[in-house]
C-alpha cells in the first residue's frame, strides 16, 4: 500500500498463519534459547504447561503478515519504533494466527515533507481469538 492508500480507523488483515513446533525450536535455539522456547519436557513443567514461540518470533509472524497485508511495493521507509510491545498470552505449536493492522493516523512528516507518517495497532490472534501480540507501530513510507 502507498502512503496516500491509509487512512484513519482503517482496518488491514492477512493471515492464517500456522506456526509449527520445527519453526518454534529453529527460532528459539538460533536467538531466544531459553528452556521454555526449546525444550518440550522441561517446558511440560513449567508455567505455561508446554512449549511456547519467543515473543521476538511472534514479532517477526507479524511484520511477516504485515509485509503480505500492507508494505509489499509500499514505498515503505522503516520505522522510528514502537510505542509499546505486549505478548498477552504466549503463542503455541499448531496455532493459527491471523493479523489485524488497525490504521490510528496518517500525517506528512514536517520535517521532512517526502515522508509520510503512519501510526497503527498491530494485534495477532490465535484460532480462539485470543490477543497475542499487541503493539503500536510508527512506520514511515514516501510520499509521491
Amino acid at each position: 500500500m502507498k502512503f496516500d492508500e491509509f487512512s484513519g480507523h482503517q482496518v488491514i488483515e492477512a493471515g492464517p498463519y500456522i506456526v509449527t513446533e520445527a519453526e518454534v525450536l529453529e527460532f528459539a535455539n538460533r536467538f531466544d534459547p531459553q528452556w521454555f522456547h526449546t525444550d518440550q519436557r522441561s517446558a511440560e513443567q513449567g508455567r505455561w504447561g508446554g512449549l511456547i514461540a519467543s515473543g521476538w518470533h511472534t514479532c517477526s509472524i507479524a511484520m511477516r503478515l504485515a509485509y503480505d497485508a500492507a508494505l509489499s511495493d509500499s514505498g515503505s521507509w522503516g520505522s522510528p519504533g514502537l510505542d509499546y510491545l505486549k505478548w498477552p498470552e504466549p503463542v503455541r505449536p499448531g496455532d493459527f494466527l491471523t493479523f489485524r493492522a488497525t490504521v490510528i493516523d496518517t500525517r506528512r512528516s514536517r520535517s521532512v515533507p517526502s515522508l509520510g507518517i503512519v501510526k497503527w495497532r498491530w494485534q495477532l490472534f490465535n484460532q480462539h481469538q485470543t490477543d497475542v501480540f499487541d503493539t503500536v507501530a510508527n512506520s514511515f513510507f514516501e510520499v509521491n
